[in-house]
């Protein structure tokens, strides 16, 4: 009985939802079938509003879904060729006994940027250094305190030799001696594992003399020995595990007050742009990641920068300096000027204060960022050419960069050299760019020149006056082409000053119309960003950079120690 009324309610709702669906049904069969029966051009029903804008919507979602498809399948196809190229280069020329040989030595900004531009069907290169890879110095502060993984901002030479037109011999070896007269340069295997021959001379017609520049300690005390430095991959490694040494060693029972508050104070020496930012990514690293892990910690912490100049980033804006200041005030990074370090004792460090009175101060870390001196390779070249090279910074070059007394054998370019540019990235990579062009030029000379010493000698021999008229012909049209080659001398295309100052926030000193335009900010620390990841030599090193950055922001920075 339950069944059966049940069963007859089911049968009226069914009824009555086809009863309310038929107008509507007959209503879109009445419009197709109007539309369907009128001539063309003509209508005489309009669809209601609310179809035609659900229409359109709809058409415009589609177009938006096929555009986003395309965009994502497309960016991601590119980005699968690029890397797909860059892992597999091609077949290469062999080495040409008839090209001259340039040696290039080191493998920083300068070699690197030559290595890129050099056009090396012209030449057989020689790459010489004691490391395989280019290190992207400016975010090394980045490495140290865990923000960037080592390995991202390091690229192996090879993966710049393998992918030009002629193979270049790339050789992990230290370079010993430089003969300027005999042309040759000696080197030996530095590395832990030897083979049979550890040492060995090869001859050049060109070197490229750029092995950069070691740490300058000014005789200092105790800087060797105690102090970490902030130069290469091995330096930012050794200091990221010192400092979290001293933060843990810092949490170990027992501690007294004044032991916790010297292990968890870091000393930072030199204003420049590397101390400044090794400053502000310390602090960074204390605020977001210390704060969470080391709660009864992270108060302590304290860092001071020391500098001996009366200000911080003296090659920046006045503004500039009074924004960084004010920053770092607000940081708790305390900022000492006209401060100079005496000696740089296992606890402490001796400092020498405006008023010429002497303090030690307690601290856990001290880290060196002040100054470059020249190689002992670099000194050695120049002992050997003593009337030329009188310049104790560094090597005299002329306007072509070209070592005075190497009679144009031997270029210098980079921080081993004694300028009036200052000692950056931004100029060896130009000085490489320029050199590699140079190059190029001169091989074309070189290639004119033997074309019109082989005329002269056809001249000679010619037969008849006709023959002799066409080889007058070639010779004066290729001296015209000689007339062509005229070397235009370097010259630094200033592209401005960038320096990460912690919290987010950057400054820039940037050359604009005839003037300067200065900023500081989060804006500015965005235009950081995207300035050294379009710097960065390739796509591998963009992509690792930006996940590095993207990790940190998710999950922070590793605190563990190794």
């Amino acid at each position: 009985m339950q069944f059966s009324r049940g069963h007859a309610i089911l049968t009226r709702s069914l009824a009555q939802s086809r009863t309310l669906a038929r107008p509507a049904f007959k209503q879109r069969h009445l419009i197709r079938r109007t539309l369907a029966s009128q001539p063309s051009g003509e209508s005489t029903v309009t669809p209601p509003p609310n179809f035609a804008k659900q229409s359109k919507w709809r058409g415009f979602l589609q177009i938006l879904g096929r555009a986003t498809l395309i965009t994502i399948f497309g960016g991601a196809g590119a980005f699968y060729y690029i890397t797909q190229q860059e892992r597999n280069p091609g077949h290469q020329l062999p080495a040409d006994p008839e090209k001259k040989t340039v040696v290039v030595l080191g493998s920083g900004w300068g070699a690197t940027s030559l290595l890129k531009t050099l056009d090396t069907t012209e030449y057989n290169v020689v790459v010489i250094s004691p490391k395989n890879f280019f290190l992207f110095t400016p975010l090394l502060p980045s490495v140290a305190v865990g923000t960037l993984n080592p390995r991202s901002i390091i690229q192996p030479t090879r993966y710049i030799t393998r992918h030009k037109t002629r193979a270049v011999s790339v050789i992990e070896a230290d370079a010993q001696e430089v003969d300027p007269i005999n042309k040759t340069v000696t080197f030996t295997d530095s590395s832990e594992i030897q083979g049979d021959v550890s040492s060995t001379t090869i001859s050049y017609d060109y070197l490229v003399f750029a092995v950069g520049a070691e740490v300058q300690t000014f005789g200092i005390p105790g800087v060797k020995e105690n102090a970490c430095f902030m130069k290469e991959l091995a330096d930012a490694e050794r200091m990221q595990r010192q400092f979290m040494d001293c933060i843990e060693t810092a949490a170990f029972p027992g501690q007294s007050t004044e032991e916790i508050d010297r292990l968890l104070h870091m000393v930072v020496v030199g204003g420049g742009p590397t101390g400044i930012e090794l400053s502000g990514e310390l602090h960074d690293f204390l605020e977001d990641d210390l704060k969470s892990w080391y709660p009864e910690l992270a108060g302590k912490v304290r860092i001071t920068l020391v500098e001996a100049l009366p200000s911080v980033l003296p090659m920046f804006s006045k503004q500039l300096i009074d924004y960084t200041e004010s920053t770092f005030k607000e940081s708790k990074i305390d900022i000492m000027t006209k401060t100079m370090v005496k000696e740089v004792k296992e606890k402490s460090v001796m400092l020498q204060l405006p008023d010429k009175s002497v303090v030690e101060v307690p601290c856990g870390m001290v880290v060196w960022a002040a100054g470059n001196k020249g190689r002992k390779v670099t000194q050695d070249l120049m002992a050997k050419i003593p009337a030329a090279q009188t310049n104790k910074r560094g090597i005299t070059v002329d306007d072509y960069l070209r070592m005075d007394g190497t009679n144009g054998t031997i270029f210098a370019i980079g921080d081993c050299t004694a300028t009036s540019y200052a000692p950056t990235a931004q100029v060896a990579s130009q000085q490489g760019a320029y050199l590699a062009r140079m190059l190029t030029q001169m091989a074309k000379k070189d290639l004119y020149d033997k074309r019109l010493a082989s005329l002269e000698i056809s001249a000679t021999s010619a037969a008849s006056e006709e023959d002799k008229k066409k080889i007058a012909d070639e010779a004066e049209a290729t001296k015209r082409q000689l007339n062509k080659f005229k070397l235009r001398p370097f010259h630094y295309s200033h592209q401005g000053s960038l320096a990460y100052i912690g919290s987010d926030k950057a400054i820039a000193d940037l050359p604009f119309m005839n003037g300067n335009f200065a900023s500081g900010g989060v804006a500015t620390y965005l235009f950081w960003r995207s300035a050294y990841l379009s710097t960065l030599f390739s796509l591998r090193n963009r992509t690792l950079v930006a996940t590095d950055w993207l990790k940190t922001r998710l999950f922070g920075r590793d605190v563990s120690r190794e």
